[in-house]
């Protein structure tokens, strides 16, 4: 049978468009540890959570047996603003490459936000507006999530409060600036405006933040703020849940042109985007109906997977947080400041987390200049600038497809392109003009930080 003609891009109609949310919990043998109270050492309740989370969010959270859930018709209509998003086949790359491989990615740039980070974000602001609040808080690294749940809570007529990681605030503004078009008020984190805030620069002067500050600096403001929940933009349960899209979306595409990935890429932060694309994937590979290789790309910088323990742990730097059992580099441990800001948080998943301990996907580091190396590589073939965060994925694509190169064999593979880059052009003007470091963490600074971690048995 002659290979059907795959075009350059696959859309699904607005019919096709998923329904469901898929819960990839569900399926795993092992379920991701519990939440921990961080005072009594057990599992979080649903009261509990509640005082933080949103009610309905909660329950998409400690939901380990649910395998579908249904997407409200008032998201699916907002989704319809810029989704299906595109299925591309990646044939100027291959080309460039000279590589047998077939490259597919699944972009999630077309929107305002520039990222896929609005596909959990107008989904928390929904149910936050449905219980009857005011306003949400957040924290943002790079700036994709906080710009993300800006415009859902704009949209929906809640207040939202967003606390920035420095570094990003400062590298940023354009993307800062879109928040605040949005009505979004945004803080540089550590601020001075709360008290985890005050203590965190007292322990760390100059420090350019990390995403456990400005977590610790939200949940303050949340808990102590009535009509007021904490929403956040990965690591948790319900955010891959949401994600979901990505993957369900990306297997439709393929399927209506009978093509199966035998790799199948995502960088990885805290899991959002990774789990969501990988989701029906592993579920598959995980009831025993197909097999992928599966591989998360972080930063040499901040290397959860390669270099962390897998421990519970505060989620945040100011340890307010419920503990998670995660792969962790310590809630302390201070990452340099990389332009790839969402992904420079010292934990991962908890649901990635038992999937890589159970052997069922790899992760590897990368270097920052290697990362922007393929980052324009990239844009100057494909037409798209990515963003830093993306580039991991790209770079590891690459890197594979070079593989095939040189072995003659003819892989599909599928990474994950969560967003642009036009508002990173700091960093990219960094790298052209030489400036751009590699920090790598030593074994001493890492030890240091575990050395910290919890004591749970």
């Amino acid at each position: 049978m002659a290979e059907k003609k795959i075009p350059y891009k696959i859309y699904l109609t607005e019919e096709e468009m998923p329904k469901q949310w898929y819960n990839l919990r569900a399926d795993m043998p092992t379920k991701p540890a519990p939440l921990l109270n961080p005072g009594t050492l057990e599992p979080m309740t649903a009261q509990e959570l509640e005082g933080v989370f949103c009610k309905e969010l909660v329950k998409q959270e400690l939901d380990n047996d649910t395998p579908y859930f249904d997407i409200p018709t008032e998201i699916r209509d907002f989704y319809k603003m810029y989704r299906p998003a595109p299925l591309v086949r990646a044939y100027c790359l291959e080309e460039k490459l000279g590589t047998p491989a077939k490259i597919y990615y699944k972009f999630e740039g077309n929107n305002t936000s520039g990222s896929h980070k609005l596909n959990s974000a107008i989904a928390q602001a929904y149910y936050a507006k449905a219980q009857g609040l005011k306003g949400v808080t957040t924290e943002t690294g790079a700036g994709q999530w906080g710009t993300a749940l800006s415009m859902a809570c704009g949209y929906l007529g809640l207040d939202c409060k967003v606390f920035m990681v420095k570094c990003s605030y400062e590298q940023k503004p354009f993307r800062r600036e879109v928040m605040r078009v949005h009505g979004a008020s945004v803080v540089p984190s550590p601020s001075e405006s709360t008290e985890v805030g005050r203590k965190i620069l007292a322990q760390f002067p100059g420090t350019t933040g990390s995403l456990g500050c400005a977590i610790s600096e939200a949940v303050e403001v949340a808990v102590n703020t009535p009509g007021y929940r904490y929403v956040l933009g990965s690591v948790l349960n319900q955010v891959l849940l949401h994600q979901s899209i990505i993957g369900l979306e990306a297997k439709l595409a393929l399927d209506k042109y009978d093509v199966k990935p035998d790799i199948i890429i995502g960088c990885a932060g805290g899991g959002s985007n990774l789990g969501g694309l990988i989701a029906p994937f592993m579920g598959e590979k995980l009831r025993g109906e197909a097999d992928y290789r599966f591989i998360a790309v972080e930063p040499a910088s901040c290397p959860s997977f390669t270099r962390g323990a897998y421990r519970y742990d505060f989620c945040d730097t100011g340890m307010v947080c419920p503990l998670a059992k995660m792969y962790t580099l310590g809630s302390g441990f201070m990452p340099s400041a990389d332009h790839a800001g969402g992904l420079r948080f010292h934990g991962m998943s908890s649901t990635l987390s038992q999937l890589y301990a159970d052997g069922y996907m790899e992760a590897v580091s990368v270097r920052q200049t290697d990362v922007f190396q393929a980052a324009e590589e990239f844009a100057r073939v494909e037409g798209i600038l990515p963003a830093p965060e993306s580039s991991h994925a790209i770079l590891v694509a690459m890197n594979e497809a070079k593989k095939c190169r040189e072995t003659g064999e003819e892989k599909t593979i599928l990474f994950g392109l969560t967003g642009t880059g036009y508002f990173d052009l700091f960093a990219y003007e960094k790298f052209h003009d030489g400036e751009m470091t590699n920090y790598i963490p030593t074994d001493a600074e890492i030890a240091a930080a575990l050395a910290k971690l919890p004591k749970v048995e």
